[in-house]
């Protein structure tokens, strides 16, 4: 069994910042250099142990998913397991209502769906995010708007955001990336002040706080992805959440191949479009099972991430993500840190990551250009795009598509640790930043390698 915290003891040591970060922690391991070489140089791993395995699983899985088997009642409009898991997770959220659905891109979907998106409208989205929330603009024919990055929060820079605005924007999807809130605030004054809904893609955020109250409740719906990588998880599925009862109800019906109610009819359905994206109830007991450890699991998280911090702050040259003022918890799906060469002997990134993989510490250089990659700009001279929209406007929004700050941020600057590693020990993380410290003591050497 792993060594679980004494979280009260370690609250009560840990006094928290406006940002988030932990000062005054006790016993805080020295930001000094290190004597022992490292490992790409022939010494010995930082972190020789394993992070926690992830998924985390036991009898209760099992004995849910038998449950439903021998029900013979597999899909929701059969079954109530779904319906209980809707008011589990809208009371864990502090939500009025929740729909699930078969993952997070189907909860966007089914969101711009019940809205009514489709060709000649815009959509305000960050350039630095899974492409699926680009993926479910591009669906509806409409112009997925992409906007700089804020480089110290790797979130959609807000002042960007609200200059992108034009009479044909209908939707501003602020992300929640890595599980940060964006600048919660800035967005929902910016959807009143303009009268355009705000929707939470909050696929990476689950438990997160803005001033005490958790994401998805801020916009007029929240989405949350359960892939078999995310806080919670059911291998494949999402929801939505929202305090508009008719709004659920759209989506409801959007999700149900225009049906309303709880079931399906031989006739056709409501409004003028609708698909299948149901949960299944197999997956809905997943979530059930995997609810009951989510909270302590998300304390965790925080705990051992704010530590990390704490670690990290004297290390010249890395700099952990920015959180905003308003944040009171962040649900750090991604530990995100940015990394300065020049104070790593010019060693590159890629060097300096080969070098913390050798150290037992698994990571990545996280999102790219997405705005740059053929795949985003080859739309603009999709031939039904062309249709919609004429050569001279597509010419125009890849125009409108530059962005230097996440150009800067993850050309070499961005680095992602992972969420199951935060489940670890705090000795877990004093690895974490010993195995830093000691590739910025033998940089030039690593350099020469």
């Amino acid at each position: 069994m792993r060594n679980r915290f004494n979280r009260r003891k370690f609250i009560n040591n840990l006094a928290i910042t406006g940002a988030g970060l932990a000062i005054g922690a006790p016993h805080i391991v020295s930001a000094g250099t290190s004597n022992t070489k490292p490992a790409i140089l022939g010494g010995p791993k930082a972190h020789a142990g394993s992070f926690p395995s992830w998924p985390v699983m036991d009898a209760v899985e099992e004995k849910g998913l038998a449950d439903v088997l021998k029900s013979k009642r597999w899909g929701r409009l059969d079954g109530s397991v779904m319906a209980r898991f809707e008011s589990e997770y809208s009371q864990l959220l502090g939500a009025r209502h929740s729909l699930g659905v078969s993952s997070g891109t189907a909860a966007l979907t089914t969101i711009l769906g019940a809205l009514d998106i489709g060709p000649g409208d815009e959509v305000i989205i960050p350039v630095y995010t899974f492409v699926a929330t680009y993926n479910v603009v591009v669906l509806n024919y409409a112009l997925p708007i992409l906007v700089d990055t804020d480089m110290e929060s790797f979130q959609i820079d807000t002042a960007k955001a609200e200059g992108a605005i034009t009479p044909q924007t209908k939707v501003i999807m602020p992300v929640h990336i890595g599980g940060s809130p964006a600048d919660v605030d800035a967005f929902v004054a910016m959807g009143k002040k303009h009268n355009i809904p705000v929707v939470e893609d909050a696929c990476q955020a689950h438990l997160a706080e803005w001033k005490g109250k958790k994401v998805g409740n801020f916009g007029l719906a929240g989405a949350f992805s359960f892939q078999s990588s995310k806080n919670l998880n059911c291998a494949e599925g999402g929801a939505i959440t929202t305090n508009d009862e008719s709004f659920i109800t759209n989506c409801y019906t959007f999700h149900n191949q225009g049906q309303g109610g709880r079931s399906t009819s031989y006739s056709t359905g409501m409004g003028t479009r609708g698909t299948n994206l149901r949960l299944t109830e197999f997956q809905g007991s997943l979530l059930l099972s995997q609810m009951a450890r989510v909270v302590e699991q998300s304390n965790r998280r925080w705990e051992n991430a704010q530590y990390l911090s704490q670690l990290l702050k004297d290390v010249p040259g890395i700099t952990p993500a920015k959180l905003y003022p308003g944040t009171t918890k962040s649900a750090f799906h991604l530990y995100m840190f940015r990394y300065d060469k020049n104070y790593f002997a010019g060693l590159s990134r890629e060097k300096f990551l080969e070098a913390l993989t050798a150290e037992g510490v698994p990571n990545a250089t996280g999102y790219g250009q997405m705005n740059k990659s053929s795949y985003v700009t080859a739309l603009a001279t999709n031939k039904h795009y062309l249709k919609v929209y004429g050569e001279k406007t597509m010419k125009e929004w890849l125009e409108r598509n530059h962005c230097p700050q996440n150009d800067a941020l993850t050309s070499e600057q961005s680095v992602w640790l992972f969420q199951y590693m935060l489940l670890g020990t705090r000795k877990d993380m004093e690895q974490i930043a010993e195995a830093i410290r000691k590739i910025q003591q033998y940089a030039g050497e690593i350099a020469k390698k």
